[in-house]
């Protein structure tokens, strides 16, 4: 079986932080390479990261330079930033390396794949809720937190998925091995169209999916816009699905704050394009109405242009 010995991530946000901080324990400093340039370099090599509390340093690495190939590349960042971050990680990809890129979204593999080929490519996608204080306080719950990944089915494991499972389990990162990967990613926009929208346009924690029959009313007609589509499209996501994940719900900490609404409070831009933009596009190829979307793209665009101070 392939060991992994050397990762690059590119990308240290929420998600790509918990990554890094738990492998860095396994790969050493030296053999994780957290890939940034300019005055990001300077930055997360001056400040690093507090993840939980704990201060952790990291080895930086220039996209330009030249450190042979890692074994495993990691691109984790923001959707808007995922076609430079493809570009940027040249210099660490190689005949054998594996690639994943857990971004929200159905479509960053597809991305990945028109440089680099399908053959690099492990589907994943991450199940963690970080919170982001003063840039780079982290703050999860490793209880809940896990990743799933594999080939586009998994019947068996491949070579490859072992690697990265064994990799991952030894830094303390719960693995899950999705028969169906296209299902799985497919199944999490899902979540992530309603989940990060709705709390974006009503400023609403995972609380409120706990107990609210109004908040969850709303999460449910996202969903069934997804859900309309992706039958459209094959992928047998369903109302059970919707239930499912209902429950899930009350297991995270309801005082968490989905990303989308993190990035509104903060003034950032969102992925508002990568997910009700991609819901209406996709409904319009497949002729499902997206009128939920439809008004939870406008009304994040609107909070986007407040931060801006159009008005």
């Amino acid at each position: 079986m392939k060991e992994i010995k050397t990762v690059a991530l590119i990308g240290l946000g929420g998600i790509g932080g918990y990554l890094a901080s738990n492998l860095q324990k396994v790969t050493g400093k030296e053999n994780l390479r957290i890939i940034a340039g300019g005055a990001r370099k300077e930055r997360i090599e001056k400040n690093g990261l507090i993840v939980n509390g704990e201060p952790v340093s990291f080895h930086v690495v220039a996209p330009e330079e030249e450190t042979g190939y890692a074994d495993l590349v990691i691109i984790i960042t923001k959707s808007l930033g995922l076609r430079e971050a493809v570009l940027q990680v040249k210099n660490q990809v190689g005949p054998d390396t594996i690639i994943m890129s857990p971004l929200n979204g159905i479509e960053s593999e597809d991305i990945v794949a028109e440089v680099y080929g399908y053959e690099r490519i492990l589907y994943s996608l991450a199940r963690v809720s970080v919170t982001v204080t003063n840039q780079n306080e982290l703050h999860f719950n490793p209880g809940f937190a896990h990743m799933e990944f594999g080939e586009k089915t998994n019947e068996t494991y491949s070579e490859r998925v072992l690697a990265v499972k064994t990799l991952f389990e030894s830094a303390g990162i719960k693995s899950v091995i999705q028969k169906d990967m296209i299902f799985a990613i497919w199944h999490k926009f899902m979540c992530n169209v309603a989940e990060n929208q709705t709390a974006a346009i009503l400023g609403i924690p995972f609380g409120a999916w706990h107990c609210d029959e109004h908040a969850n009313h709303l999460r449910e007609m996202a969903m069934r816009e997804v859900i309309a589509i992706a039958n459209k499209k094959g992928i047998p996501l369903g109302e059970q699905d919707m239930v499912e994940q209902g429950e899930r719900l009350k297991k995270i900490n309801k005082d968490g704050r989905p990303s989308t609404l993190q990035d509104i409070e903060a003034g950032r831009k969102t992925e508002v394009d990568m997910f009700a933009g991609t819901v209406m596009r996709l409904g319009k190829e497949v002729s499902v109405e997206t009128p939920v979307n439809e008004f939870m793209y406008h009304a994040i665009k609107v909070l986007e242009d407040k931060n801006d101070g159009v008005f």
